[in-house]
Parts: C-alpha cells; structure tokens; sequence
C-alpha cells in the first residue's frame, strides 16, 4: 500500500485512536454475533502488545444523531473484555471534559472504548470541529474499519486530516486483497454476481466486464436480463426501465468477449412465501402469475462448472430468496463451487457470506469481505474516503 500501515508507527506509549467496526447485532442487551470484532483483535492486540494507549470508536445502527438507550455500546465493551481476556474501559460519550479525562488517564496496554460515535449528527455530517475533537483524544489514528470506509464521516476520513492517519490490518487487508482481484487477478478471473436489482449493481457490473473473463448473473436482477432477451417472466421481479441497459451490458460482454452467463432454468412459485407452491421451469417459460425466486438445478451446475479451472472469483449477492429454505438451494451451491475453487475466491455482501457459513464452507474462502457497501464500491472502481484520506507513506518519508 502507498499509505501509511500499522508497522509503520512508532507506538510505544502513544495514544491511538482506533476506527473499528463494531456494528454487530444485539438481543436483549448481548451481542449475538461477535464477527466484526473479532475481526479487528489482530490490530487491537498487535496495538496492546506494542504499548499503545488504545482508544477505540464505532458507530451502532442508525440512532440518526440522537442518544438511544438500545445501542449503546455497552454490550460491546463487555463482549471484547472477553475476546482479549482483559479490562476495556468504556465512556458514555464519545468527546467532552469525561472522555477527554478517561483519555489522558490511559497506562499503555490499556483499552478505552467510546461510545456510539453516531449519537452526535456531526458524525456523519463529517463536521470539522466534531473530527478536531476526536482527534484531539490521541496522537496517531488507525482505521481498521473497511466496513466504513466507503462513507466519508468524521470519524473516517474527517480525523485523517488532524492526525498521521494509518490503516489497521483489516483495512489493509480488504484494500490489498480487493485490489490484486481488479488490477492484477491470476486467470480465468470469474465474477459472479446476485442480488435483487440491476440498479443497485450497474457500476459494478460495467467495471468489471473491462476486467473479468466469465460473469455469472444470479438472483432478482437476472430476471431483467431475461426480459432483456425477450423472455416473458410472470410475476417475477423485473426492473422494466433498466431492460435496455441490461441489453447494453450484453452487448459490451460480447463486444469485449466476456462469456456471460444467465440462468437456464427457474424456481418459480405463486407467491413471495416460503410454503407457496413451487416449481422448477426453463428460464423462457415462466408461467403467468408466477414468480422467479431461486436459479434451478441446471443453471446451478452449469454454474458450478464454469468455476472448474477458475484462478480467481469474485462473489457478492444470492442467487435467490436466500432467507426463505424452499429458494435457497441455488446460493447454496454456488457457496460450495466456490469453496471448491483452487485459486483465490472473495466473497463479500451479507447473504454471500452468510451462505458460505451456512454450509460450512467459510473457512474454504480465500477471503471473506467485512464491508458490503465498501466492497461494492471498490469493485465499481470507486476511491474509498477512508482510504484516501489515510497518510501517503513517502509524505513520511
């Protein structure tokens, strides 16, 4: 990386200010997945090992600039206390005279956690004088959190601008590995890419027809290919004003002889439920008032086989209703293709990630992206704030 990294810091008894993310699910009042943080222990751990004074901060939900009870961080500090097998601090604020104080009073090897950064509307506003103040709390800053990155708030790109700004392991990781897959990937490189809606996913698929060698189609959005073909899809969800862009984005694969795959056959069904009655069809013979919720059986092993021999692949989004049993089959087969790839794989997005844990094939992945919308945005070809505004290592130098 040209910026700054976390080996490039002189840390012994400095205080660091740490951007993680923590934003993990809570249930009555306890965490109920720790992923998040456990993730961002090598940087904490390789920062407590070294003597730093650490400070860590992260946002919680969207408490929209207001103080709510339900998520604070509380839970949080309790449950990191116990991954590190030490005390953490934890402030009800995250500036003012308390924090400023809980701060200063830090011995080396501590640990002090703000608290929601969120509950202050300056944070997302990337309010100057709101980031002045975070960074007036320490001597260095870290960002670890790639799953923030793509947002240019107070506490990820507004702090850089106070403070020698270096990224975590995490971040560095996300950066370096994201980045080898887009400028320079081992071949075939196959990117295979779900989700409900063309719209949400035109960027990413038009950089990455200028970089990949195959792109599976999976999910709600190749139902617009489909109709883009000049199939009939019932009931199915089709973005109507986005079926000539995805005529386009054809095109542009067979003009830049880019193999792009849709599905072959359907798992249809009467209605959005998991007990609806379903069926498999071919993918041009949707029935009327029905609706297509998975990838059939065909399509999955074609998909399959276009990943025998990949180097690289590249997975964010479903390829059907994931959460409901009857339609998840399809996800769940390209999970296991991918693990059974012998090359780099990187899966990012919520419902990717959660299929390859789901079927117990996660620790078969190359890598597992911690940021959906960060990692989306880095295969649109997009600079990350959080990543820009970090320090340029020569400017060091």
């Amino acid at each position: 990386m040209a910026k700054l990294t976390l080996k490039d810091l002189d840390l012994q008894n400095r205080r660091v200010l740490v951007r993680v993310d923590f934003n993990v699910p809570l249930e009555a009042g306890r965490v109920t997945d720790n992923t998040r943080i456990r993730a961002a222990l090598p940087t904490i751990q390789y920062l407590i090992d070294r003597g730093a004074r650490v400070i860590l901060m992260s946002h919680l939900g969207r408490p929209k600039g207001k103080v709510k009870e339900e998520l604070r961080l509380d839970p949080v500090a309790k449950e990191l206390e116990g991954l590190l097998g030490r005390p953490v601090h934890k402030v009800n604020d995250c500036i003012g005279p308390e924090v400023k104080a809980a701060a200063a009073a830090l011995q080396p090897g501590e640990v002090l956690l703000l608290e929601n950064l969120r509950f202050h509307p300056e944070e997302e506003k990337n309010d100057p004088e709101f980031a002045r103040k975070l960074a007036s709390l320490a001597d260095l800053y870290v960002n670890d959190a790639f799953g923030a990155a793509h947002r240019a708030h107070a506490s990820t790109e507004g702090v850089a601008h106070y403070l020698p700004a270096a990224a975590g392991f995490l971040l560095q990781k996300e950066i370096e590995t994201l980045g080898k897959a887009l400028a320079d990937p081992e071949r075939p490189f196959v990117a295979i890419i779900g989700g409900a809606k063309v719209s949400d996913k035109i960027s990413v698929i038009r950089n990455l027809l200028t970089k990949v060698d195959t792109l599976i189609i999976g999910g709600g959005m190749a139902n617009t290919f489909l109709r883009a073909r000049g199939y009939s899809m019932g009931k199915s969800l089709v973005e109507e004003d986005q079926v000539p862009l995805a005529r386009e984005l054809m095109a542009q694969a067979e003009r830049q002889g880019v193999k792009m795959l849709l599905p072959r056959d359907l798992v249809v069904a009467q209605e959005f439920k998991a007990d609806a009655p379903h069926q498999v069809v071919a993918a041009n013979a949707v029935p009327d008032g029905w609706m297509a919720l998975d990838i059939g059986p065909e399509t999955a092993r074609e998909y399959a086989n276009a990943l025998n021999g990949a180097r690289t692949v590249v997975w964010n989004g479903p390829m059907g209703v994931f959460e409901m049993e009857p339609f998840a089959h399809g996800t769940e087969a390209v999970a296991r293709a991918v693990a059974a790839v012998d090359g780099m794989t990187i899966v990012g997005g919520g419902d990717s990630v959660a299929a390859v844990e789901k079927v117990g094939v996660a620790g078969k992945i190359g890598h597992i992206s911690t940021g959906g919308g960060a990692s989306l945005e880095f295969l649109e070809g997009k600079a990350l704030p959080g990543v820009v505004a970090l320090t340029e290592k020569q400017a060091e130098e």
